[in-house]
């Protein structure tokens, strides 16, 4: 054994989990180095060891041995990096006296442990449509998703990423669909990434996103099959990162982030109806407490004589001004469900209904607030999840508190301010090198109109064309038509 390889396998033998052992085989000393707690020991007894026994065969030599194990994620390395970090992901490797400068490694890797056995959604619910979502274990999420999509035209690209925890990072696509431009740039980016540990993959995102210090989420996370089987067949690149049940896709725009699956699991106008709400949701959410503020400080002569006398009286005992008063309950509504979100679930659906009725009616009742602030705050939190992703709905809980501070300072106008600024701020922005609010600009009409509503299957056959996938057409309504014919002239 080299002194090199020997000096390595010392530093690894301080853990308490690593083991190392010898057998005799044919007056051969065979040794074997792993960890306990990575390997399957079915595996290395039943697959490994079993063979290796009842051998009758003189082994002389590490292709002899090679020859005897029938696996194949085996290979030959005497490389001091690449047998460390096949130790360290749950290869067993294996050294044959006086061969000792190389030797064999099998991969024999438990993949059950440490993962969850069932793959429902936890944070994306759905309604109706499948309930089917990603787990932590990358080989399980790309079984998945092949099976999702049943084709050979989903590529699968392997990368490994992080300098300590060499975690692997897979690229998917549809080949003839996705535009190669993406597909390089994601490849790109992953390539010249240099970081020590790679935890998750929203933390992948972060790494390699156009605008690292935009509040906006550049691209999509989710957990539920159907939404990003969706983004592939339109011609999105997919990042799966091992350890992580969220895939991030790119490119993206900020309507990605409102459309929800279940969009197209319904009858078109009721999924545009929906998509609709959803919408208004997010404008109320993010305007109502800053107009609020704006309009008591500034624009009280807009207010009805029949609305004046309620909201004189609602405040009459409130000695904080509009602004001190709407941060006061917005804070705490952030309180709420900052807890209600680190909490179990049965915990927390009890500190939310509880919490929000006691401390708002002892809010009122105390002077700090006034009744229709309360009940505007609770709709506007309440509009905030109509978003069907976490990232944008963070986004807008951020939002509300410039716009708020804006409104105090120059009413109307500071809320206009702060618009103008998030839409100067949008137009700049830009996923995978592909502009943020496409189709609003640059102006696509053609796309636009599946993104406000939602289309019947017979005018959405054509892919959305700001992707520039390869192939435009997603089905040829022709054919159905002429189906439809026959029929009828029979």
């Amino acid at each position: 054994m080299t002194p090199n390889l020997h000096k390595a396998l010392s530093e690894i033998s301080k853990s308490v989990d690593y083991l190392q052992t010898t057998i005799k085989v044919n007056n051969t000393c065979i040794h074997f180095s792993y960890f306990n707690s990575l390997i399957s020991h079915e595996q290395f007894h039943h697959d490994l060891l079993s063979y290796i026994h009842i051998s009758e065969c003189e082994i002389n030599s590490i292709n002899d041995l090679k020859a005897l194990i029938p696996n194949e994620a085996i290979k030959v390395s005497s490389t001091i990096e690449e047998i460390s970090q096949s130790l360290a992901q749950g290869s067993v490797f294996i050294q044959l006296e006086p061969h000792l400068n190389e030797g064999l490694l099998i991969d024999i890797a438990e993949l059950k442990l440490g993962h969850r056995g069932y793959n429902d959604t936890e944070n994306e619910f759905s309604v109706i449509g499948p309930k089917v979502g990603f787990v932590e274990n990358l080989n399980t999420n790309l079984t998945i998703l092949r099976r999702g999509l049943g084709t050979p035209k989903l590529i699968f690209e392997e990368h490994i990423i992080g300098s300590v925890s060499k975690t692997k990072i897979v690229i998917a696509y549809m080949d003839g669909i996705t535009n190669p431009q993406y597909v390089n740039t994601v490849r790109q980016r992953l390539v010249d990434l240099d970081f020590d540990v790679v935890f998750e993959s929203s933390l992948l995102e972060q790494l390699i996103t156009d605008h690292s210090n935009s509040p906006f989420p550049l691209f999509l996370h989710s957990e539920r099959l159907d939404r990003i089987m969706y983004s592939l067949l339109n011609g999105e690149v997919a990042i799966l990162c091992d350890g992580s049940p969220v895939v991030i896709t790119g490119p993206a725009n900020i309507f990605n982030f409102i459309i929800s699956p279940e969009d197209y699991y319904l009858p078109w106008i009721l999924g545009s109806f929906f998509r609709l709400i959803r919408y208004f949701g997010i404008v109320f959410s993010t305007l109502a407490t800053s107009y609020y503020v704006a309009i008591l400080t500034f624009h009280y002569t807009i207010i009805p004589r029949d609305l004046l006398g309620p909201i004189i009286e609602s405040r009459v005992n409130v000695p904080f001004p509009p602004l001190l008063e709407v941060l006061f309950l917005e804070i705490v509504v952030e309180l709420l469900r900052e807890a209600g979100a680190r909490l179990p679930s049965k915990v927390s659906q009890t500190l939310g209904i509880v919490g929000g009725i006691i401390l708002g009616q002892a809010a009122v009742q105390a002077g700090l607030t006034s009744n229709i602030l309360l009940i505007i705050v609770s709709l506007s939190a309440l509009a905030s999840f109509t978003t069907p992703t976490f990232k944008l709905s963070n986004t807008i809980r951020f939002l509300r508190f410039p716009l708020i501070v804006l409104a105090s300072c120059w009413g109307g106008l500071g809320i206009m301010i702060g618009i103008m600024f998030i839409l100067g701020h949008l137009l700049r922005l830009k996923s995978l090198g592909a502009p943020y609010l496409v189709p609003l600009f640059p102006f696509r009409f053609k796309s636009l109109r599946d993104n406000i509503i939602r289309l019947s299957y017979s005018f959405s056959s054509d892919r959305t064309l700001f992707n520039r996938p390869i192939s435009k057409k997603r089905y040829t309504l022709q054919k159905n038509k002429d189906i439809e014919d026959d029929y009828n002239n029979e």
